[in-house]
């Protein structure tokens, strides 16, 4: 077995890793591709999609995304400090007349925008659709489908990855759901000890994830910053029925 076999996770049907780097590797002769980033994007698109609006993903900080957005007849949030529409769950919850909005992120938004050319499909899952979102996929996928799931993380100020334990915990859901739904089709022999690992980790934390959420790095950060609201309602988990599914390059409900 070569070394590019190994970290892609070979033979295993279920995958796990974290953030670009690890996407690129994982998702090689993937199926579906599940990117999650609890705090906040994929939080964002589940809230998006269940009011009926589509999301586009769209790479950080890139000058072209105005355009983009124009092109698309969309809205193109903003900064959280704006005051409008932006990376905050909250503000797409209640923006009045939202139908498109592109919304550029430095994780989650721009891991699905690259892998957007390379993967067949492509979900975004966060706490609040994670069980809906495994029952979509037993429902519709192949018994013998490939499915890497990606943990986007977070940067630190010299742009190295930050595994966020949230993004943990939303993968996690998203695979024990897979166990628990479909035990005669995603065995745990079908899952690497890596996704292992994430379901594990979710397990273990459920019983208090409100207040893990909560208490965790990012969700201190969100708060510290004054957007308590939005920590609230990625802890919703299991809140939201739409599965999140990129199609034609937005995501919409499946």
């Amino acid at each position: 077995m070569t070394a590019g076999a190994v970290h892609r996770q070979q033979p295993y049907r279920i995958r796990f890793e974290w953030g670009l780097d690890g996407a690129r590797t994982v998702t090689s002769g993937a199926d579906l591709a599940v990117v999650v980033d609890v705090l906040s994007f994929s939080t964002c698109v589940s809230v998006a999609v269940e009011r009926g609006v589509q999301v586009y993903p769209y790479g950080w900080k890139d000058t072209g995304a105005e355009d983009f957005a124009v092109h698309h007849h969309a809205t193109l949030a903003g900064p959280r400090n704006g005051g409008g529409l932006s990376l905050s769950p909250s503000s797409l919850r209640d923006t009045p007349g939202l139908e498109r909005v592109v919304l550029p992120s430095p994780n989650g938004s721009a891991i699905c925008h690259e892998l957007a050319r390379e993967v067949p499909l492509l979900a975004a899952v966060c706490l609040r659709n994670a069980a809906a979102t495994a029952d979509w996929v037993l429902a519709t996928l192949p018994e013998d489908a490939v499915i890497a799931v990606v943990a986007a993380g977070e940067k630190w100020p010299d742009g190295g990855l930050r595994p966020a334990v949230e993004d943990l915990w939303g993968a996690g859901a998203f695979l024990a759901g897979l166990v628990a739904a479909g035990r005669e089709v995603f065995t745990p022999e079908a899952l690497s000890p890596e996704a292992l690992a994430a379901a594990a980790a979710f397990d273990a934390a459920e019983p208090a994830l409100p207040e893990l959420l909560r208490g965790c790095s990012s969700g201190r950060e969100l708060i510290g910053m004054g957007y308590p609201d939005d920590v609230e309602i990625a802890a919703g988990l299991d809140a939201a029925s739409a599965v999140a599914v990129l199609r034609d390059g937005a995501f919409g409900r499946a």
